[in-house]
């Protein structure tokens, strides 16, 4: 008797084991794998230049500096104000500014743990006299 209750008490546990492991979907077995979730490769950083008055700047000189290689590029601004600097390393840190007429604004930074994919950085230059 003690070992048909051992024997009972054994198939039993393992048929609660065996039924816990299913991980069926509430609407049946799919076929299609889950999608991949992909991670960007690079960035692309853009924004707009304006004065005081929220104007845009045109033709204003936007530098970005690569904190890990010192380089830096530069964008002339568009009629709008606006730039962009695509494809940036993902793992570096940035500095950003922009010049007109002798006047600058002041650097901003873009940070290698922001993690969007176009991040946005608005700079403004007092170009008034």
């Amino acid at each position: 008797m003690k070992k048909l209750f051992v024997s009972l008490a054994l198939a039993t546990t393992l048929a609660a084991y065996a039924v816990a492991q299913v991980n069926l979907p509430l609407n049946g077995p799919s076929s299609e794998p889950a999608p991949k979730k992909t991670r960007p490769t690079s960035k692309m950083l853009t924004g707009t230049v304006t004065d005081k008055s929220e104007q845009p700047i045109s033709g204003a000189v936007v530098y970005l500096k690569n904190s890990k290689t010192l380089v830096v590029k530069s964008f002339f601004t568009q009629e709008n104000g606006s730039y962009r600097f695509p494809q940036l390393a993902l793992n570096t840190d940035y500095e950003i500014w922009a010049e007109k007429d002798g006047k600058k604004s002041s650097t901003k930074g873009v940070s290698q743990f922001d993690d969007r994919s176009a991040p946005t950085v608005n700079l403004r230059i007092d170009v008034s006299k």
